[in-house]
């Protein structure tokens, strides 16, 4: 029996807003919760640094990211898919 196992790593989408460093893409994720006293639904955001082996990444694309092992001090994130390319203006 061929059953596709679930992956136990945690997967994000956001937005690159940082492409300067080599091999690496910082990562905005937006989220929205309901405020826990006030019910009012508020915007929080996290950035996350991401391993980009081969550079293909560039600020404005949308990106899924995946967590893994700690590369470095602060990346423990892979860029796995391209959700959607930049607009470019």
């Amino acid at each position: 029996m061929t059953e596709t196992k679930k992956s136990l790593k945690r997967t994000l989408i956001g937005k690159v807003v940082s492409d300067k460093r080599a091999k690496t893409v910082t990562v905005l994720v937006e989220r929205r919760v309901k405020h826990a006293l006030y019910g009012k639904i508020v915007g929080k955001s996290s950035k996350y640094h991401a391993h980009d082996e081969q550079g293909e990444y560039h600020m404005g694309d949308v990106i899924e990211i995946t967590e893994s092992r700690p590369i470095s001090k602060t990346k423990s994130w892979v860029a796995t898919r391209l959700v959607e390319k930049a607009v470019v203006v």
